[in-house]
């Protein structure tokens, strides 16, 4: 077994080939207000989506379940501040959420490997926290390969470095930290980082939608607040589930197949010779490869999308460029748009097969649907200005006079 749980390639299985087809929502208030009400709707919509997820043989195993909302900041100062270290202000510092490897020896390697490396890029740790679980109902498997979740607290070396530098550090960071994880003595270990954010954070792992808030009782606490949320339930369909193959990834949630994956994993690897950023410099060669080849098609899309945001481009315009619309005699498209749409196929090939996407960077959220509307993916708009986006609906008990508008994405809109 491979760190993320999943058997090597042998007789006809090969790792490459799996896909997922889940199910994925999101609640935001268009008005930036944090709040825990978007965090408990959230958990509704989750719950409501288990049926799209699945388990083994086990009932109690899932495949898959989490969410991704903004940070925290009430509580994880309060934590923090009983663990004897304080917190800066909002922004000024990052989190990160990290499974380690359950022997202390291991555990303990890896925390000093992430030390060392944040040090080398310049940035300080501030702590370390243990993440609180409870195991208590979940199966025999995904507890077999239940890693120690553990959160870093990184502030910058500079603290007038504005958060897209911050960011763009925080992934140079994490990029080498999980290549030197996957070396040596930690090849066989579980390691893996689901966030590494100043502005969000995720919570997921090998659960059933129901089973997040029990494992992570942080999720409950009243001061977990944010405007948005983002939530998944798994479906890993012919494939293996694992604690990191969950979803929200860092950037995304994805319901569905990519059924180009191995052109634009070749097209990927064959342009980053030619790579150039002036906002990365000379971190650039850190970070490659782009695409972790242990990573699922979903995985992959995710961290394609990181880098195009993090060399610089909005998250909508990185979206479009990797899931574009048929433009090709699109009588009713504007002619801006489609050279838009034209130039970027100079650049990057469609990420194309039957999925819908939802997308943050913790300040915007979005979804996409593929360009043959194969998925499906319905939204409301309330009166109170909160946005409902998800799979299916029915997700979220909404009284119809509430309702301002509601709709389903057309094939290859983007919407955020």
């Amino acid at each position: 077994m491979t760190a993320n749980a999943l058997p090597s390639k042998q007789g006809l299985y090969d790792p490459q080939n799996e896909h997922d087809s889940c199910g994925l929502g999101f609640v935001v208030d268009v008005k930036g207000r944090r709040s825990r009400r978007i965090v408990e709707q959230a958990f509704e919509v989750l719950v409501n989506l288990e049926h799209r997820g699945a388990c083994g043989c086990e009932e109690n195993s899932g495949d898959g379940a989490g969410i991704l909302f903004q940070i925290p900041h009430g509580f994880l100062a309060r934590e923090c501040d009983a663990l004897e270290f304080a917190l800066p202000n909002p922004g000024l510092y990052a989190v990160g959420m990290v499974f380690l490897p359950t022997d202390n020896e291991g555990r303990r390697e890896c925390e000093q490997l992430f030390e060392q490396v944040a040090s080398q890029e310049g940035q300080r740790v501030i702590g370390w926290r243990t993440v609180p679980t409870d195991d208590h109902g979940i199966g025999p498997t995904a507890l077999a390969s239940r890693p120690i979740v553990r959160q870093i607290f990184i502030a910058p070396g500079d603290p007038a470095t504005d958060t897209a530098a911050f960011e763009r550090k925080l992934y140079v960071i994490r990029k080498r930290v999980t290549k030197g994880a996957k070396r040596g003595i930690h090849e066989r270990r579980m390691f893996y980082v689901s966030s590494l954010s100043s502005r969000t954070i995720v919570y997921k792992g090998m659960l059933m939608s129901s089973q997040l808030t029990t494992f992570y009782p942080d999720l409950l606490d009243p001061q977990v607040d944010s405007a948005l949320a983002m939530v998944h339930s798994r479906f890993s369909t012919n494939t293996f589930p694992s604690w990191a193959r969950a979803h929200p990834y860092r950037y995304l949630a994805h319901n569905g197949e990519i059924n180009t994956l191995r052109g634009n994993i070749n097209w990927m690897y064959a342009r980053e010779s030619k790579f150039r950023s002036t906002l990365f410099g000379s971190d650039l060669a850190k970070t490659l490869p782009v695409i972790d080849p242990d990573g699922s098609d979903s995985g992959m899309l995710d961290n394609v999308l990181e880098m195009l945001t993090l060399a610089g481009r909005s998250l909508p315009h990185a979206m479009m460029m990797m899931v574009p619309e048929p433009f090709s005699g699109h009588e009713s498209m504007s002619e801006a748009k489609k050279a838009f749409y034209e130039y970027h196929s100079c650049l990057m090939e469609p990420w194309d097969g039957p999925a819908s996407l939802a997308f943050t960077d913790g300040v915007r959220i979005g979804a996409v649907l593929d360009r043959n509307g194969l998925r499906p993916s319905r939204y409301y708009v309330t009166k109170d200005d909160l946005v409902v986006m998800a799979s299916e609906v029915g997700v979220l008990d909404i009284p119809p006079e509430d309702v301002l508008l509601k709709g389903r994405l057309e094939p290859a809109e983007c919407c955020w």
